[in-house]
């Protein structure tokens, strides 16, 4: 059996959903997702799920990092062993105005593509993958890609872009390697099956989806 594991970039997904949103509303439906059942349904024959690892950091406002929590803990209450959590950090980095000349506060989410980096190699390393997909357009993420390619001849490679999302490097990576990125835009019957219904609960536990991201 072919041994499949999904590393998720959450930012890239995150807001590759909300962009996604501006230029059609239904991605706005798809924030409450069960992220193991979207990923499954890419499966193929003779593949299994190992696990889908989703790479994040809490928003520093208190309101998003709740949102985030009710649609990280529902998956993980859902799915147990088969969704996993992985946190960088968010800090707070001055940037100065062009116009203005002042200086002012933007969070910036730190640690996720080394997060990523790292525990790919890890798998490979610790052979508990046999497939590896990557769900990000961030081109930093080329450098582990190709030393699993070095390295792990044997492992397959696959990349999905998040809706609204794209890399020209990452595809020309891919190119050279007689493959295709997926585009998860191009798949929104999959999301579609994929949302999770309003109020999660199991074993005396229940999460709710967030006022802000039910649809009127």
């Amino acid at each position: 059996m072919n041994r499949v594991t999904f590393y998720i970039d959450g930012f890239n997904f995150y807001y590759g959903l909300s962009t996604a949103g501006k230029q059609d509303s239904i991605w706005k439906g798809f924030y409450w997702i069960d992220m193991v059942k979207l990923c499954s349904s890419f499966l193929g024959e003779g593949q299994e799920l190992c696990k889908v690892i989703y790479f994040t950091a809490s928003p520093l406002d208190i309101e998003k990092s709740s949102r985030q929590s009710s649609f990280l803990n529902a998956n993980k209450l859902l799915n147990r062993d088969k969704f996993e959590v992985v946190r960088g950090k968010y800090i707070e980095k001055p940037i100065l105005c062009p116009s203005c000349h002042n200086n002012f506060m933007r969070p910036e989410e730190k640690k996720t593509d080394v997060n990523i980096s790292v525990r790919m190699l890890e798998d490979c390393i610790n052979d508990t993958v046999d497939t590896l997909v990557m769900v990000s357009a961030d081109s930093d993420l080329i450098p582990p890609l190709e030393s699993i390619k070095r390295n792990f001849p044997n492992k397959s490679l696959k990349v999905y872009f998040p809706p609204s999302r794209y890399s020209r490097d990452i595809k020309d990576f891919l190119y050279l390697q007689k493959k295709k990125p997926v585009l998860l835009e191009k798949n929104i019957q999959r999301f579609e099956k994929a949302v999770m219904p309003d109020v999660v609960e199991k074993d005396n536990s229940k999460y709710t989806i967030p006022e802000k991201w039910k649809l009127s």
